[in-house]
């Protein structure tokens, strides 16, 4: 008979509305977290109180989603879980761990006879309750068990076996790089358009956009949702982050591989988180000291900055 039972460790975000469509999906879920979610009931849907008392509940080979935080937390629970589990029994991270933790993860479980994967997830929270997209890195045999879930909780086509343990990671980590440097472009482009010398209809370019255009995409659909939502550009300009992207580019940087846009999108978001702009006062202070410029605003350097320069780029003769 299949075995269509899982558990999942974390019912934040992610974890419990993945929880949610494998339940209404027919799979039995049990489901745990140290705050336990009182919105969550739904058929098939089983919550317990302790680790021990998910194992206990979930048939052999058992399969069970980590979705908590990143870092030594995932250690701990792997320190506590494994020595319940049985050879053949499988836990899976879902969340967004460092590919090289994976792969260490991986090997040490293998020494007892137990499984790792690695399911890098997207899609945000939508995703995860209505279909996601899953980059799994794990050895055959154990991605074989949990793919026909895994297939049912993606989108059409949003499923792919990316080699061995670490993989899904890697490449759910080069996919977050992507998305920083095109959420830098956009964000770019929006601070154009407010810039420009007559107010724009914001909303409705980004809708056009989003209609045909080579930029057309869900970034931009968010954009101009939550640009209508709040009317404007009126949240706090501090970007808060997790820091997968800064582990990409050192990793790009002991590969070789040039990735000055990735690398610039993580600088911008950490000027971001500067209210006191302490390296912007520091230079006005330098070029205070050498050629007597003022500390803030000056009508006649702001008229020679617009008008100083009369025509154009001179070519040399012959270009």
């Amino acid at each position: 008979m299949e075995n269509k039972s899982y558990g999942i460790i974390g019912l934040g975000k992610m974890g419990a509305n993945l929880a949610m469509q494998a339940a209404g999906k027919g799979y039995t879920i049990v489901g745990y977290d140290k705050h336990l979610p009182t919105d969550i009931e739904q058929e098939n849907l089983i919550l317990a109180h302790s680790v021990n008392s998910l194992v206990d509940k979930l048939p052999t080979p058992r399969r069970i989603f980590i979705y908590i935080p990143a870092g030594v937390g995932i250690d701990n629970l792997i320190d506590d879980l494994s020595p319940l589990l049985d050879p053949g029994d499988i836990i899976i991270d879902g969340g967004n761990s460092y590919w090289g933790d994976s792969i260490r993860r991986a090997e040490r479980l293998k020494k007892k006879g137990l499984y790792f994967i690695d399911c890098g997830t997207s899609g945000g929270v939508s995703g995860a309750r209505n279909g996601a997209c899953f980059m799994i890195g794990g050895e055959t045999e154990a991605v074989k068990e949990i793919e026909p879930l895994l297939k049912d909780l993606a989108v059409p086509e949003g499923y792919i076996h990316t080699g061995a343990p670490g993989s899904g990671h890697f490449v759910k980590l080069v996919h977050n790089g992507i998305e920083f440097g095109m959420l830098q472009a956009i964000g770019e482009g929006m601070a154009l358009l407010g810039k420009y010398r007559e107010e724009l209809d914001v909303s409705g370019i980004l809708k056009t956009w989003n209609n045909g255009s080579v930029v057309r995409s869900w970034l931009i659909e968010l954009m101009k949702n939550i640009y209508d939502e709040k009317q404007g550009f009126n949240v706090p300009s501090y970007v808060e982050d997790t820091g997968e992207v800064n582990w990409l580019v050192t990793d790009a940087m002991h590969m070789d591989v040039s990735v000055p846009v990735i690398a610039s999108s993580v600088m911008q978001l950490i000027a971001s988180r500067d209210s006191d702009n302490l390296s912007s006062k520091a230079i006005a202070m330098m070029r205070n000291g050498f050629g007597g410029h003022p500390f803030g605003t000056d009508d006649g350097i702001r008229h020679e900055r617009n008008f100083g320069k009369v025509g154009g780029y001179q070519p040399a003769k012959g270009d």
